[in-house]
């Protein structure tokens, strides 16, 4: 007699996540952090959106690509912690096969499309510190609108072939997954099938995606930097390149968390299983939470708005 999650089948009704193998003694000990990151990342970034909202000064390119910023954060979050603290608190590990697929393409969506609202940051911040006076005439709302809808219809195209290719393949070995959650590979890995198709898109799309927009990051703060280092003075320099840190940080909060986990995964065959499903875990919950707090630490406006929320609330 078969077991049930190895039985022959083509389109499994459940997927069983495991959480993280190996690591299971300590499921409740990791929620902890998981759980306080997502706290963390759910009050900043819904208290961003409000800050920017009710603010009229801070109404302008900059913080609208906040705000795309803050909205791709929450949804990334949210798409994998409710799921992964039911495991870890409940051993609630069965996912419908449907809801599987729909996590897949929301993750890897919502981390496409914050790596170009990052590109659209970075531009805001070329046009501002190079070309000054025609920063309002050049990123007026109808063009912020645009290069958001960009964003948005980049990555809807360049990863709706993921969930697509996964269902399609047959899946005849078990329904378990080795995650946390519906990790592309992870999930694709199950199929009884060649999968190079899937294997060689997701790679193209990676390299297509950070390569690209790594590159234009790396361009526009080459013209910002050129800009800079020909102010007169070192003040002035100081205070320029002041307006460009907060983005900077964030940059480095969300990239270097995916570099490593992809190099991880791709590359580090003698890693332990756990550590690339915690570095996987890390990449979506670290730059979520981060993000808030280095806008609100760095970025005066959004911090004196807040402390004026704070008092006002307070009297």
């Amino acid at each position: 007699m078969s077991d049930s999650n190895t039985t022959d089948f083509t389109n499994p009704s459940t997927f069983i996540l495991l959480g993280i193998p190996g690591l299971e003694a300590a499921h409740i000990w990791i929620s902890i952090p998981f759980c306080a990151m997502y706290v963390i990342a759910i009050l900043g970034n819904f208290t961003i959106l409000v800050i920017v909202k009710r603010e009229p000064s801070l109404h302008g390119p900059m913080y609208y690509f906040l705000c795309m910023l803050a909205i791709s954060d929450l949804v990334m979050s949210t798409s994998i912690l409710p799921k992964t603290l039911s495991i870890f608190w409940f051993n609630s590990r069965e996912i419908d096969f449907s809801a599987c697929l729909t996590q897949m393409y929301f993750i890897n969506l919502f981390s496409v499309m914050e790596s170009g609202i990052l590109v659209a940051m970075a531009l805001d911040r070329y046009v501002a510190i190079c070309h000054p006076l025609r920063h309002s005439t050049i990123l007026t709302n109808p063009v912020v609108a645009k290069m958001g809808l960009a964003v948005v219809l980049r990555g809807g195209m360049l990863i709706l072939p993921y969930p697509f290719l996964a269902r399609r393949w047959p899946y005849c070995r078990t329904n378990i997954i080795s995650h946390s959650y519906c990790e592309h590979m992870a999930v694709v890995k199950l199929a009884c099938a060649d999968i190079r198709i899937s294997n060689y898109y997701s790679l193209s799309v990676a390299f297509l995606v950070i390569g690209l927009d790594v590159f234009f990051i790396a361009m526009s703060y080459t013209q910002i930097l050129m800009a800079i280092f020909s102010l007169p003075t070192k003040d002035v320099r100081l205070r320029t390149f002041g307006t460009c840190v907060s983005h900077l940080f964030v940059i480095l909060a969300s990239y270097i968390p995916a570099l490593f986990s992809f190099l991880t995964h791709r590359f580090g065959h003698n890693v332990p299983l756990y550590f690339h499903i915690l570095m996987a875990n890390a990449y979506l919950l670290v730059p979520p939470m981060l993000n808030p707090i280095i806008y609100g630490v760095r970025t005066k406006e959004v911090r004196d708005r807040l402390l004026w929320l704070i008092t006002h609330k307070g009297m």
